[in-house]
């Protein structure tokens, strides 16, 4: 695996606005925080329960959209999001740089994104990727330096049997998202309930 925090197109001072589902479950926060337990050896950087969210989309760079955008795309959106919806999140796999969920299923996460994205259009605003090349999930720890994906898979093979979590999808968030020493922080801009 390789550092998470060598992405190209991040630094320290990056800020961008994104789409984000921001899960709000205990049973969720729970089994998550008994995972990073489990998988405290890897020395990864766990992601906090504040900081778990689920990546839409990439709206544009802080410096690019001003507020007046930032209000019209808020507004279109409101009125282009469909139902809110449930999520399973499926324990647990990883990527290049990351541990995280799986969520299943994907058609609702897209037809968001591509409601959103549509919104956006409206007003000039293009989202960063298409839903077909979205992988919807939910990363749990980051990996901050090279490491033998042997380890990472031998250390997460035990709870992938962990029973997967429902939770319910019941708003969107446009936010602005930095980095913060090695975690990521956001403030939201607009909170969109889910029709």
């Amino acid at each position: 695996m390789v550092n998470h925090w060598e992405r190209p197109g991040w630094k320290p001072d990056t800020r961008a606005f994104y789409w984000m589902l921001v899960p709000d479950s205990e049973p969720f926060a729970a089994q998550v925080l008994e995972c990073q337990k489990a998988l405290e050896h890897l020395r990864f950087d766990a992601v906090n329960r504040a900081s778990l969210h689920l990546t839409l989309g990439r709206v544009g760079d802080a410096g690019t959209l001003s507020q007046a955008a930032l209000r019209s795309l808020g507004a279109a959106a409101r009125d282009a999001v469909p139902a809110s919806f449930d999520l399973v999140a499926v324990p647990l796999t990883a990527s290049t740089g990351a541990i995280r969920y799986s969520v299943a299923p994907w058609h609702p996460i897209l037809e968001l994104h591509t409601a959103l994205g549509a919104a956006g259009e409206r007003h000039g605003i293009t989202q960063g990727r298409t839903a077909a090349s979205l992988r919807p999930h939910i990363g749990i720890a980051y990996c901050n330096r090279p490491v033998p994906t042997d380890a990472v898979r031998a250390s997460i093979s035990p709870l992938r049997s962990l029973p997967p979590v429902l939770m319910r999808i019941h708003e969107v968030q446009l936010v602005e998202l930095r980095r913060r020493d090695n975690s990521y922080t956001w403030t939201t801009i607009h909170r969109i309930p889910l029709q």
